[in-house]
């Protein structure tokens, strides 16, 4: 795996992983009538994601990358269908709320991660992560109670699922470590082709959408794999506070994208849903605080 070591290299790397990322709210909504072509997307970034991820580990790992996919075990299986699913709520998510909604439901994500290593792992959480998670559940509350005045609780709830499905995904390689990350998210690609496909057949309809649209479908599996690598390669030597915190990026920079005015998008955030993202904010510069006080550091294989 190639890492490195120099944090004034591996940073930026970071940071331009959730750039990338943040893109993935505006390319949906340049999607033509996204709500009626949910499962052609998924078809098509899924299989974008696993031939991507394939052709990045043959040129890392050379002709015996496939014996990653021998070594996910139950946990890989886990993890790629936690993604798998948390890759297929996400589009539900977005197209029935606001970007900021789904992008703050996903910024909860490390206190679900928590929450989950402390049920099925028996990991011990501190008091002071019990305050971020309760921080942070009273700012999902609020966006909660607003979405439910404005019509789209589907969406929010959509929101949180997905960042169930990636914090599955997270908590899937922390219980058994050697899971291979890149074979699992290839696999997590390889789900979302196969279910998608399997519902389009039983529906009755056509594998491919639009040529415009075909081509946002392969842009955004693109960013996701692109990211995803950058993500990887500069996060290895980062405290975990830090990556935290640079996780930011995405949100921050996602809600930006659909609001700039001249990107033509000129989605406003409700009041509510700044309230809430509020408290989601400082939930997670409190957390980070607390694992630089700790002196965690995180590492992905």
């Amino acid at each position: 795996m190639i890492s490195v070591k120099d944090p004034k290299i591996a940073i930026p790397l970071v940071l331009i992983a959730g750039l990338f990322w943040s893109f993935g709210p505006y390319v949906v909504r340049h999607i033509d009538q996204a709500q009626t072509v949910p499962w052609q997307y998924l078809f098509t970034r899924g299989i974008v994601i696993f031939l991507l991820l394939n052709i990045f580990l043959f040129f890392e790992e050379g002709l015996n990358f496939y014996k990653n996919y021998f070594k996910v075990g139950v946990s890989g299986l886990i993890g790629g269908l936690g993604l798998g699913i948390a890759m297929t709520t996400f589009i539900w998510s977005i197209t029935n709320t606001s970007a900021a909604v789904t992008l703050l439901c996903l910024a909860s994500m490390p206190f679900i991660t928590a929450l989950l290593g402390f049920l099925f792992l028996k990991e011990v959480i501190s008091t002071n992560v019990w305050i971020s998670i309760i921080i942070a559940a009273v700012g999902i509350l609020i966006m909660a109670v607003d979405n439910t005045m404005t019509g789209s609780i589907y969406g929010f709830i959509f929101g949180m699922l997905s960042a169930i499905g990636f914090a599955t995904f997270s908590v899937s390689l922390r219980w058994r470590k050697d899971t291979p990350q890149f074979t699992t998210v290839a696999i997590a690609g390889l789900f979302c082709c196969i279910f998608s496909a399997v519902w389009i057949i039983i529906q009755g309809q056509t594998f491919l959408s639009s040529g415009k649209n075909e081509a946002l479908f392969a842009t955004h599996g693109t960013i996701v794999c692109i990211g995803l690598i950058l993500y990887s390669i500069g996060s290895k030597y980062i405290p975990a506070a830090e990556l935290t915190l640079l996780s930011l990026t995405e949100v921050i920079g996602g809600i930006f994208w659909v609001w700039l005015p001249i990107l033509g998008i000129n989605e406003v955030p409700t009041s509510n849903t700044i309230v809430g993202g509020f408290f989601i904010f400082i939930s997670i510069i409190y957390y980070s605080l607390i694992i630089q006080n700790n002196k965690r550091f995180i590492g992905l294989n």
